[in-house]
């Protein structure tokens, strides 16, 4: 293991798949269908590589668990890469895209989410979080103020198709402004105080597409549970907000869980 920190290690893979990412926005790359509807590209395959390349040097010894190439090795530290979580944005020249790394560790995670196109990197060392830009740190801290939510309409395989209700939520729509975009982005951005909070269905746990956006929330103290209220993966769901912005949402989602 090298003299380098768990957080900085999240940081230097993420910008090493920001790289790759951002190099290759706009230019034309070949897709490998994963569904109908989904698909991988050169850039994810490529920023998970350079992303491996990184988490290998520093941390030989822990497992990883990445989207384009699996998982391998077996320990109690484990990596979570996403290396382009938003790629029909990215496919599309839609600038909201995100790279994902996370640790889950005994002795605590941490968590660095890239924007490429913002030079941005969100991160915590599982005790605070900063926004990283030319190489300084900046703390940050949720906020409520912009009433902004985002719900992911695009749920997970196997989870109830509940977006599509709340969106049509007179309540809700009078309560926060909706918006729906691109997964970690949005829960980073909750931690960050972009956003008031964000919504979306299904089992979550070991998912390379939450996990970091999740311990960045927790991390910037924000409030995160499953639809009712009670720590997350204990039923399904995932409500991400301030504290205030949470209680209200709960109240306003909890109606749609009990009524299916």
């Amino acid at each position: 293991m090298s003299e380098l920190g768990d957080a900085e290690v999240a940081i230097n893979a993420a910008a090493a798949g920001a790289d790759v990412v951002r190099e290759k926005f706009g230019g034309a790359l070949e897709r490998y269908a994963k569904s109908s509807t989904d698909f991988a590209t050169e850039a994810d395959l490529e920023a998970e590589r350079a992303i491996l390349g990184v988490i290998r040097a520093e941390r030989r010894d822990d497992a990883v668990i990445g989207e384009e190439y699996g998982a391998s090795g077996q320990a109690e530290r484990t990596w979570l890469v996403d290396p382009l979580c938003g790629t029909l944005n990215f496919a599309a020249q839609n600038p909201m895209f995100s790279v994902n790394v996370a640790l889950r560790s005994p002795a605590g995670d941490v968590a660095a989410v890239a924007q490429p196109l913002s030079g941005e990197i969100f991160w915590t060392d599982g005790t605070a979080v900063f926004i990283r830009r030319d190489g300084v740190d900046t703390p940050a801290v949720p906020s409520a103020t912009s009433r902004m939510v985002d719900i992911d309409i695009d749920a997970p395989d196997g989870a109830r198709f509940l977006g599509a209700q709340l969106l049509t939520d007179e309540k809700l729509r009078e309560a926060f402004a909706l918006r729906v975009f691109s997964t970690t982005l949005a829960l980073a951005w909750v931690a960050v105080g972009r956003q008031a909070g964000y919504i979306t269905d299904g089992s979550l746990r070991d998912s390379v597409h939450y996990t970091a956006g999740i311990i960045l929330c927790r991390a910037a103290g924000g409030t995160v549970t499953d639809f009712r209220g009670d720590p997350l993966h204990t039923t399904s769901g995932l409500i991400a907000a301030t504290p205030e912005a949470h209680q209200r949402l709960l109240e306003l989602v909890t109606p749609h869980v009990t009524a299916g």
